[in-house]
């Protein structure tokens, strides 16, 4: 037939496994905490989120005054409106609200049809 090599053994396939589980798990250290790669994302991605909210903010408040010809009305508004949404996201990133589907569970009466 052709020169293909013989399909892997289970043996095979359960050896690969654990190397990769082993290699997914290097992410944490013994204890089950959260590596200093992984930590250092966590922290960029925390900085970027306020950063990002507070530009978006004051773009959009710049925007607006230049474009409506007023006082620095908008830019004051939507540099603190920008600053809460920043820190809104970066209190739902900390403690992961928002990270399943739906927010809560419904009340153990409801489930029962």
């Amino acid at each position: 037939m052709s020169d293909e090599t013989p399909p892997s053994s289970r043996k095979d396939l359960g050896t690969r496994i654990r190397e990769a589980r082993a290699k997914r798990s290097s992410e944490t250290d013994q204890a089950g905490q959260i590596s200093r790669g992984a930590g250092l994302s966590l922290a960029l991605r925390l900085t970027m989120e306020l950063v990002v909210g507070f530009a978006v903010g004051v773009g959009i408040g710049f925007g607006l005054d230049y474009w409506l010809n007023t006082l620095p009305l908008f830019l004051i508004i939507f540099f603190f409106l920008g600053a809460g949404a920043g820190m809104l996201n970066v209190y739902r990133i900390a403690t992961g609200a928002g990270q399943s589907i739906g927010y809560k569970k419904p009340p153990p009466d409801q489930n029962q049809g």
